[in-house]
C-alpha cells in the first residue's frame, strides 16, 4: 500500500469533531451589525448579554469576560483567595479549574470523583474535610465542576460549606442550559458564584468568552473591578472626589479581561437558541444510548436529580471485553474522520502539579475513569447520518 497516498487521502476526509459551534445567519448578521456600529468594545452589547444570561439563569448579576479561565480567576479574587489559603476542585477537569487558585497564590488540592457521575464525590469531600479540620487545612474555596454538563450534588456540597465554612464557585463551563433539582444551573442557589464558558465547543459560543453569575452585589462589584484593570469611574469606590468627567481611579490591581462587543452580540443571538441546542443534544444522547447498548461500553449516567446540558458524551471502554487498547480504538476512529477526544487527563498527573507533590495513584477513581474514556461526537448540529456513521464505525472497530 502506498502510505503517502493513504496520508494524502486522509487529509480530504471531512472530520466529524467531538464538538463544534452552531452558527446561524442571524448570528452572522448580529456580529456584522456591530462591525458597522460605533462600538467594537465597551458598548451596550456586553451589559445586555450579562442581563440576558443572568435573567435566564435566575441570578441577580452577571459579569461577562473574555474566557471562563478569566471568570474563575476574578471569582477567586472576589472571594479574597490568597497566599496561605487552600482551593479544592475536581481532578477531572481542564487545568483552568485548578490554575485559578495558583494565580492567587493559594495552594490547590483535589477531591476524587464519583465513579458513576464522574463529578466531584461528596463522600470523598466530606471525608477530606473531616481530616482537613483536624489538620487545620480547611479550604477557603471549593470548585465543583459540572462535568459534561451534569450538575454536581450541590445541595450536599452547600450543606458541607455551611458546616465547614468554605465558599463555592460552580465551574459550569459545560453546563449552561442544564438544571439541578429543576432549577437552572447558574442561579447560585447553592453557591456564591457560577462560571460559564462560551468556547466554540461549548453549548453556546461567543467565539471565546466566559461569564460569572452571582446574587451578591459586593462580589459582582469586585469581579467587575478585577475585570477592568482595577479601574473605576464609580465615585463610591474612589478614595476622593472626582476631578471631572474624565476622571477615573485605579483602586486595585486588576486585569484586561473584558468581553468585546462582537463576542457579546454573538452571545446575545446564541442565547435565543440555547434551549433548542440542549434539547437536540438530549435527542442525540438517547440515540447513542440505544445504538451503543450492546457494546462493551459504559455510557454516561444521567442523574434523576439533574438535567444535563450534555456538553460531552464520554464512553468508558470495558478493556476486559475488547482485544484493542483505548489508544488503538482512538487512533482508528481518528483515521476515518471521527474526531474523538479524551476528557480529561487528570490534573494532578500534569507535570506542573507534580511539582507540588501530586503523583499517580493519589486519586484512583479519576485515574480509572481516564484510562478507559473516549469522548465521541456530541453537538447540536450533529446529523442523524453523522451519528449513524459514528456508531457503525465503532461497531466495526470494536469487533
Amino acid at each position: 500500500m502506498d502510505r503517502s497516498k493513504s496520508k494524502e487521502n486522509r487529509e480530504y476526509i471531512k472530520v466529524i469533531p467531538y464538538g463544534r459551534q452552531d452558527i446561524s445567519q442571524a448570528d452572522i448578521d448580529s456580529v456584522t451589525e456591530i462591525l458597522k456600529s460605533d462600538f467594537l468594545t465597551q458598548g451596550p452589547q456586553a451589559p445586555l448579554f450579562e442581563k440576558i444570561v443572568s435573567d435566564y439563569c435566575g441570578a441577580e448579576y452577571g459579569v461577562a469576560v473574555n474566557s471562563a479561565t478569566s471568570a474563575l480567576h476574578i471569582a477567586c479574587l472576589a472571594l479574597k483567595l490568597g497566599r496561605g489559603d487552600w482551593l479544592w476542585t475536581s481532578p477531572n477537569s481542564f487545568v483552568a479549574s485548578a490554575n485559578c487558585g495558583l494565580y492567587c497564590g493559594a495552594k490547590v488540592d483535589f477531591v476524587d470523583i464519583d465513579p458513576k457521575t464522574y463529578n466531584l464525590c461528596t463522600k470523598e469531600l466530606e471525608k477530606k474535610l473531616i481530616q482537613a479540620k483536624q489538620d487545620n487545612k480547611l479550604p477557603k474555596i471549593v470548585i465543583p465542576v459540572h462535568f459534561a454538563g451534569q450538575s454536581c450534588d450541590m445541595k450536599k456540597i452547600h450543606s458541607l460549606a455551611e458546616e465547614y465554612g468554605f465558599k463555592i464557585i460552580e465551574d459550569a463551563s459545560h453546563a449552561i442550559g442544564g438544571k439541578y433539582l429543576d432549577q437552572l444551573i447558574g442561579s447560585c442557589q447553592y453557591s456564591d458564584i457560577t462560571v460559564f464558558s462560551f468556547h466554540p465547543v461549548k453549548i453556546i459560543t461567543t467565539a471565546e468568552g466566559g461569564l460569572a453569575t452571582t446574587n451578591d452585589k459586593e462580589l459582582m462589584t469586585r469581579m467587575q473591578l478585577f475585570r477592568t484593570h482595577g479601574v473605576t469611574r464609580d465615585s463610591q469606590l474612589m478614595t476622593k472626589e472626582s476631578e471631572g468627567g474624565w476622571y477615573y481611579q485605579q483602586v486595585d490591581l486588576g486585569f484586561n479581561y473584558r468581553m468585546n462587543e462582537l463576542q457579546a452580540a454573538l452571545g446575545v443571538s446564541q442565547m435565543e437558541r440555547l434551549e433548542k441546542f440542549v434539547s437536540m443534544r438530549h435527542q442525540f444522547q438517547q440515540r447513542y444510548d440505544e445504538l451503543l447498548k450492546n457494546l462493551p461500553f459504559i455510557v454516561p449516567h444521567q442523574s434523576p436529580h439533574s438535567y444535563s446540558a450534555l456538553h460531552l458524551y464520554p464512553i468508558l471502554i470495558d478493556l476486559n471485553k475488547v482485544s484493542k487498547t483505548r489508544e488503538q480504538i482512538f487512533n482508528e476512529l481518528r483515521e476515518i474522520g471521527i474526531g474523538v477526544n479524551v476528557h480529561y487527563i487528570p490534573i494532578h498527573t500534569q507535570p506542573h502539579f507534580q511539582k507540588f507533590g501530586f503523583q499517580e495513584g493519589d486519586f484512583p477513581n479519576v485515574e480509572a475513569y481516564y484510562d478507559r474514556a473516549i469522548s465521541i461526537p456530541m453537538f447540536s448540529a450533529l446529523s442523524i447520518e453523522q451519528q449513524n456513521f459514528v456508531t457503525e464505525k465503532i461497531h466495526q472497530i470494536i469487533f
